[in-house]
């Protein structure tokens, strides 16, 4: 929920900092008097300038080793053929990322979930998302994460990212999720 109301600060910062005039509150309009700066486009004001985008501290996206760190600038998530767990080849360069990013952050232990599509039995599908998670925790393994900090489930096809029977909704469903379980400590 932080992230959000980050998210909308900056957004509000931005549109605040792109004002072309600021607005005057005083009984002057701010031309001519002694004390006035030159703004940006040469017209002057008795107010303070708001501060320029550039000289403000820039959020620099989420905090390095965090679980948004992980989403935004890694990928959380790879996906599978149907009826498959062998890890494709874009999946592998999201994990190649992913187990750079684990090396970097050695304190952190992940989990990798298992997620099948809603075709199936849900025995077949927990077994399949089994499979999965297990593909993704022997490829992170084959680059050098240690065994120790990944641990794996099956959800099968019981937690959909997008609900409906049609194709886009099972390919995006059919996927391994890398988990952040602690930061370290």
């Amino acid at each position: 929920m932080s992230f959000k109301a980050l998210s909308l600060l900056v957004a509000t910062l931005f549109v605040a900092a792109c004002a072309t005039e600021p607005e005057n509150s005083g009984a002057t309009s701010g031309q001519g008097s002694s004390s006035s700066s030159a703004n940006k486009a040469g017209t002057t004001s008795s107010q303070p300038q708001p501060q320029s985008v550039s000289s403000m501290s820039k959020p620099s996206g989420p905090a390095p080793g965090s679980v948004e760190d992980l989403v935004v600038n890694v990928g959380d998530r790879v996906f599978f053929d149907f009826d498959k767990s062998s890890v494709r080849p874009d999946a592998a360069e999201v994990l190649n990322r992913q187990a750079a990013w684990l090396r970097k952050f050695p304190n952190h232990v992940v989990v990798i979930e298992g997620h099948c599509d809603e075709r199936g039995t849900r025995e077949y599908n927990l077994a399949l998302g089994d499979r999965r998670a297990n593909a993704v925790r022997e490829y992170l393994i084959s680059v050098g994460v240690s065994t120790n900090r990944i641990e794996t489930i099956s959800y099968g096809k019981e937690r959909p990212a997008v609900v409906g029977a049609t194709g886009s909704a099972w390919e995006q469903n059919r996927r391994g999720v890398t988990i952040v379980k602690n930061a370290g400590s």
